[in-house]
This record gives structure tokens, sequence and C-alpha cells, in this order.
């Protein structure tokens, strides 16, 4: 099947995120039989005109999928579908979407058992490069922190994902990318920066304070004491 003649068959939805959209849709052709395993996608460009979204929304369902086994990069080919029967593939597109039908609590526990430990392999493997990243990051986040709104919860999952980076734990850091539009989904939905900005900064300011001083078991810590902040706000919110 041509990339022209599958990026023609997605139509527009409203009723779902954008990267959603894109995954379901997917999940349809090959259904249907419009796609096939082994398959290429349109590049991401034309994805992302099609759909009239950033491509930042196809980038992030297409990490999803990959992350599943649904797609393949290849070099020069780019994304194609795996060589797996349809009723796999369809089953592994469906764990894909459920992700978005998890709560809000969820998510942050699983920041928890994720993101400690990235605090605490950060501290440990961290480069110098890292840490300029990890810097540059924080300042960001602070910068935003004055003016509120979306862009304060933006910052604030850069900055985590930087020490998600630093922690050179790849499964770590694809996880942390997978979750994070769901988070801040939820940043938005709850206004969570509102709730815990009082002490984020401070804890933000200590996190890269024992990173830099490399002192693994005080950045662990310190990451779990911030999401425990985050997690009682989630757990007021099951009440």
């Amino acid at each position: 099947m041509t990339v022209e003649s599958i990026a023609s068959t997605i139509s527009e939805s409203t009723t779902e995120s954008p990267s959603d959209i894109i995954i379901r849709e997917i999940k349809s052709l090959l259904n249907n039989g419009k796609l096939k395993p082994g398959d290429r996608l349109p590049a991401e460009r034309k994805l992302a005109e099609q759909f009239g979204v950033g491509r930042a929304y196809v980038r992030d369902a297409i990490k999803k999928l990959e992350f599943y086994g649904v797609l393949k990069t290849l070099p020069q080919s780019g994304s194609v579908i795996a060589g797996l029967e349809i009723p796999a593939l369809e089953g592994l597109i469906t764990d894909v979407l459920k992700l978005d039908n998890y709560d809000f609590y969820s998510l942050v526990e699983t920041r928890l058992i994720l993101e400690t430990n990235a605090a605490r392999l950060c501290a440990l493997r961290r480069t110098d490069e890292d840490l300029v990243k990890i810097e540059a990051a924080l300042r960001n986040y602070l910068d935003k922190d004055k003016t509120g709104g979306m862009e304060v919860a933006d910052a604030d999952m850069a900055f985590h994902r930087s020490i998600a980076e630093g922690s050179k734990n790849m499964v770590i850091k694809s996880l942390m990318m997978i979750i994070t539009p769901d988070i801040l989904k939820s940043f938005n939905e709850y206004k969570v920066c509102q709730a815990v900005e009082t002490v984020a900064s401070n804890e933000h300011l200590k996190l890269l304070e024992y990173i830099r001083a490399k002192d693994s078991e005080a950045a662990e810590a310190t990451m779990r004491l911030h999401l425990n902040n985050v997690m009682v706000f989630a757990s007021s919110l099951k009440k």
C-alpha cells in the first residue's frame, strides 16, 4: 500500500485526543485490510497535515506504537507496521489506547515508581552534559512558574524528563515519554500546578542540588517526597 493511499484513507475526528485519533485510525485500517504488516506509514509531516495537528502529536502516537511493538522504524524507510498477525497487532493497539483511560492517581503512582529510580540513577550516572540540560530545564521551569498556565506544566515535565534522560535507562526515558501527554492532560484538568506549586520549585532546586553532588540517596528521597505531595492531591480527587 502506498504512502499516499494510507494518508488519504485517514479521516479527521474531534472526539479523541489527536494522538489517539491517529492510533485508532491505524487500528481501523488494519481491521479492514487497507493497512497490512510491512506497510509504511506516511511521513510525520504528511500525517500532521492530514489531521490538522502539530507534529508533536504524531510523534507521540508513533512513539507509543513503537514502544508496544506495533511499529518499527527502519533506516530510510520510516515507520513500518510490524510483521505480526493482524489480531496480535490489534490487541497491542487496544493496550496502547487503554493507557489514556488510566486515572490521574494511577499515573502519579506510575511516576513514583519510575522517577524515584530515575533520580537515583541520574545522580549516579549523569554526565556534565546531562547536568547542563537539567539546569537549563530547571531555569525554564522557574521562569514559566512566574507566568502560570499550561506552560508551567510543560516546563515541569521537561525538567523531569531531563532527569530520566540522565538516568541512562532508555526504558525509563521511553515510559516517561509515553505517559507525559496524559499527565499534562490531567495537570490541565485538575489544575495540579496551582495546587502544588508552593513547594514544587524548592523541591526541584533540591533535586538539582543532589544530582549535581551525585548524592543518589538524597536525590531519590527528594523525588519521592516531591511526588508524594502530588499523590496526596491525587488521592483527594478520588474522595
